[in-house]
């Protein structure tokens, strides 16, 4: 077994996460704090025997990315909020017709154009619900370099066994800052690949819209042929116009495959939350900052703990009710106007007050600020 060590920024590692998970596709445009990603895509995925292709804008990189995956490549592309923006449609589209693959959104500073160089966290609400339509999303949100190789790794594995596009929410800090990572030996990482039919292809159905379980999926070429409609379809494919039996249990089999699997799914970290009656929510990269603060705040006796989402969608719920229920505050830190407050005050108790840590400037939230407040509630 070998091993590794080697110095990256988050960039770096999400390709080479990517890579490490069998990505053989990337097709993206320039943008800034994201242009890294595909930069060395553009070098790294020719020697792996993978595609890379320039387009012209996200909406081309979006639609040829869902189109690789229809043809068996574990496709990849990376933008950032304003292109992001533009991928909406073509992901929604992805959703629907169940194409896996991982779309990267390296957040800065919005709305519209913002500042290109500079972090923030304002795209948590435009990952979830930023397509239409109601329909479930997988969005994974490391906090380090090291966590950005591994989690990159499996949205690579979440996008294949639940046939659906995967979202990575990286940061402009996060992206360009280097750390130490182990590469671990391939033969420890868990690599999920595309579940192929082994019917015949005359007997073949692309959907079983009456399971939430998900279908096996065949790539053009393999001889099999199939409808990838953005439309409402039924199990082969084809829309579906007035049978609204059939029209309801499509979207229940979207909604279906990944709220049955929620556990499978989902992944957060507590961080000294054995005693605590102080919780403080948090995301990303600012959770780093939340840690050095509840260590001081431990130090003087006041019994705080972080609950980070790695998941951030779907939400761990269930467990942040757990550990909220016998707090005595909840506390949300965010580089945004207080999107994770919002989700919070939907797991708290009526009597528990929910204090916002909030900075929107384009700066990480430094913890002596973080201590700070948790001083004034302790």
């Amino acid at each position: 077994m070998s091993e590794q060590y080697k110095i990256m920024t988050g960039n770096e590692a999400c390709v080479r996460g990517a890579l490490a998970a069998g990505m053989s596709f990337f097709a993206g445009y320039p943008i800034t704090p994201a242009t890294e990603i595909a930069e060395l895509s553009s070098e790294l995925l020719p020697q792996h025997g993978g595609k890379f292709m320039q387009m012209e804008d996200e909406l081309g990189s979006i639609a040829v990315v869902i189109g690789a995956s229809t043809a068996g490549a574990k496709a990849m592309t990376a933008t950032s909020g304003p292109g992001f923006t533009l991928m909406q449609e073509n992901l929604s589209y992805g959703m629907m017709a169940e194409v896996p693959c991982v779309v990267v959104d390296v957040m800065r500073q919005g709305p519209c154009q913002g500042v290109a160089t500079v972090p923030a966290q304002g795209d948590f609400m435009e990952a979830r619900w930023g397509t239409h339509g109601d329909h479930p999303i997988i969005t994974l949100a490391p906090c380090s370099v090291a966590e950005t190789y591994y989690q990159t790794v499996r949205a690579f594995n979440l996008a294949e066994k639940y046939r659906t596009p995967v979202i990575m929410l990286s940061d402009a800090t996060l992206a360009h800052m280097s750390e130490k990572v182990r590469i671990p030996d391939p033969s420890e990482l868990t690599v999920i690949n595309r579940t192929k039919p082994t019917c015949p292809p005359e007997e073949y159905q692309p959907f079983d819209n009456s399971t939430n379980e998900v279908h096996p999926m065949a790539s053009f070429g393999d001889g099999y042929r199939w409808f990838a409609s953005g439309l409402v379809h039924d199990d082969t494919g084809f829309p579906i116009t007035s049978d609204h039996k059939a029209i309801n249990a499509a979207i229940k089999h979207l909604v279906g495959k990944i709220n049955d699997h929620v556990a499978d799914i989902e992944a957060y970290e507590e961080y000294r939350m054995e005693d605590a009656d102080i919780v403080i929510l948090s995301v990303g990269l600012v959770s780093r900052s939340v840690k050095s603060a509840i260590d001081k705040a431990r130090s003087m006796g006041i019994k705080a703990g972080l609950f980070r989402p790695i998941t951030l969608w779907p939400f761990p719920g269930k467990r942040f009710e757990e550990v909220c229920a016998h707090a005595k505050a909840v506390m949300t830190c965010e580089m945004n106007e207080g999107q994770l407050a919002e989700v919070a005050a939907q797991y708290v108790n009526l009597d528990q007050r929910i204090i916002p840590i909030t900075q929107n400037d384009g700066t990480i939230i430094r913890a002596e600020k973080i201590f700070e407040a948790i001083k004034e509630v302790g």
